[in-house]
């Protein structure tokens, strides 16, 4: 104590370093990027309304069959509409105010490998997501299959844009976690992904005996639509907001 007192005020303040609140992802600013990222709602929301039939009659095959064109669109979507983590249009990003829609403006040919790094980083995370659906109802020795492909969609559609956009930052990830950063495209996916399946499996138990009331189609639509309808409006309607308090939003530079 007495060696920090006699360094005095000044040197205990060059030992302070600054801190930047954690900014939300912001869009690229031009007709690609908005169009692409209000077609790609469609696109998910029209596929899943054309395989329907199919996701309740087979759902092991209409799953698998659809991942790698989920994953297309995925990548398509965080390549064209999002600035990838560590990018110089993140690092811009970051100096806007809080709560200003301050985007950048093209994306550069990194983004294709953090687009890929993300993607494996999705994967590896979907045996957690199949665990957490298991602790929260999912069966436990049934369906297996079933309930990996439920996580796997759910990785891509939730996890790998966070991943994209905000690379392993632990404080950024532990405020998309605590849900005190702000509101954006990314976060909205993945709050929407994870509400939309809770929603989608109150039908499950209910004495109605429907064919699409079979684990995990309710809970897939739940995902999905959950999902689509989050991100458009984080990114649009409540864009740099906040849900929780302004605790634990910020990172040493």
């Amino acid at each position: 104590m007495s060696s920090a007192l006699a360094r005095g005020p000044s040197a205990q303040a060059a030992d302070i370093k600054p801190k930047v609140a954690i900014s939300a992802v912001p869009t690229f600013d031009n007709a690609l990027s908005k169009g692409f990222s209000f077609g790609r709602v469609a696109v998910l929301l029209g596929l899943l309304a054309v395989r329907f039939p199919e996701l309740v009659a087979q759902p092991v095959l209409t799953l698998q069959s659809a991942l790698p064109v989920v994953a297309v669109v995925q990548v398509a979507y965080v390549v064209l509409c999002l600035p990838a983590a560590g990018s110089q249009q993140a690092k811009a990003a970051k100096k806007a105010r809080p709560g200003e829609k301050k985007k950048p403006e093209a994306a550069g040919t990194s983004s294709v490998v953090t687009a890929i790094l993300a993607l494996i980083l999705a994967a590896i995370a979907t045996p957690f997501v199949h665990a957490l659906f298991i602790l929260f109802g999912a069966p436990f020795i049934d369906h297996i299959y079933h309930t990996f492909l439920c996580a796997a969609h759910f990785s891509l559609l939730g996890i790998f844009p966070v991943i994209y956009a905000r690379g392993l930052d632990s404080q950024a990830l532990v405020a998309v976690a605590g849900l005190t950063a702000p509101l954006d495209e990314t976060l909205g996916g993945l709050l929407g992904a994870v509400l939309g399946a809770w929603l989608g499996a109150v039908p499950i138990p209910l004495d109605w005996d429907r064919d699409w009331q079979r684990w995990p189609v309710t809970v897939v639509c739940g995902l999905y639509a959950g999902s689509c309808l989050g991100s458009w409006l984080s990114g649009v309607v409540f864009y740099g907001k906040r849900l929780g308090g302004a605790a634990s939003t910020t990172k040493e530079e």
